[in-house]
């Protein structure tokens, strides 16, 4: 009698436990890790298509040349960039104006807008093709969990990690996807939001583009971008890193080894025109310049 209601008990505690335990991976028990990824990826593509929360922020890029600060502007026209510290040293006067002359110039030239619009259009058209298609370039598997942060996806949120390697039967549909083949990694995704909080990715052979006429990326290059969310549901990149290397026209060197940190995100209006982002820009370029300002020195007694 003493054994069965032991059994019992036993039986009952695992009824009421097992629910507790399993909650967090129930709904992910029910998707496969390559459809997780897919949802996501149609999150994403979403809220690329949405008009998103116009931000201005800080950018601090570290090269094996030195390091660059600048503050950007998102506006209707296009980005609005100033450089603000070169080797985290302010700018010079004459390296300030040099800045400045070249936003006015822009400002006033409707013709070069146009262009910088269409190159950053072409850019993010590019990032979303390659975003398009993570779902069928690889094979994902569950690889644990971690918590979201500041800087990485949203902070409470548990983040899923998936490992990716190549789909063997993917065929990229341009030059654009073909550097998916060589390529192995790891995503984070923050299930709450179905939104990519991380996507780190190595080559793990070299790999041609353009039929090995154009040229090729190194063995063992790699890459990480990181989003999170900023505010109000606004995801925004926080950090991007490249230590990629290869040739061009098979004899040009190719070398992109950066680390860049995005931060102090501030909203900014939606309706804001590249000319008043200059104006804005150059307001906190006054406000750094007197922030630096050396103290007067002391006066001696006489």
């Amino acid at each position: 009698m003493l054994i069965r209601r032991n059994k019992l008990a036993v039986c009952i505690m695992i009824c009421w436990i097992a629910p507790a335990l399993l909650d967090g991976q129930q709904g992910l028990s029910q998707i496969s890790p390559n459809e997780l990824v897919r949802q996501t990826v149609a999150r994403e593509v979403a809220a690329a298509d949405q008009p998103s929360q116009k931000q201005m922020f800080r950018s601090r890029k570290q090269t094996p040349k030195g390091s660059q600060t600048r503050l950007y502007v998102e506006t209707k026209d296009a980005m609005a960039a100033m450089m603000i510290a070169i080797n985290d040293q302010p700018l010079t006067p004459q390296q300030q104006q040099s800045e400045t002359d070249h936003l006015n110039w822009l400002a006033g030239n409707p013709e070069q807008l146009r262009k910088k619009h269409a190159r950053e259009k072409d850019d993010a058209d590019r990032t979303l093709r390659i975003v398009k298609a993570l779902p069928d370039a690889f094979r994902y598997k569950y690889a644990g969990t971690e918590a979201g942060g500041q800087d990485l996806g949203k902070a409470g949120d548990e983040l899923v990690r998936l490992e990716f390697t190549p789909n063997p039967a993917y065929s990229p549909p341009s030059r654009v996807e073909q550097v998916l083949e060589g390529m192995q990694g790891y995503l984070l995704i923050d299930t709450t939001a179905h939104r990519i909080a991380r996507i780190d990715g190595t080559l793990f052979r070299e790999v041609s583009f353009g039929w090995g006429l154009f040229g090729h990326l190194d063995k063992g290059g790699h890459f990480r971008v990181q989003q999170a969310d900023v505010g109000d549901g606004n995801w925004e990149i926080t950090a991007m890193s490249l230590q990629i290397t290869g040739k061009i026209l098979l004899f040009k060197s190719l070398s992109m080894i950066s680390d860049e940190k995005l931060s102090d995100f501030h909203a900014v209006p939606d309706d804001l025109t590249f000319a008043k982002a200059v104006d804005i820009l150059k307001i906190e370029q006054e406000k750094l310049a007197h922030n630096h300002e050396p103290e007067p020195a002391p006066q001696k007694n006489e």
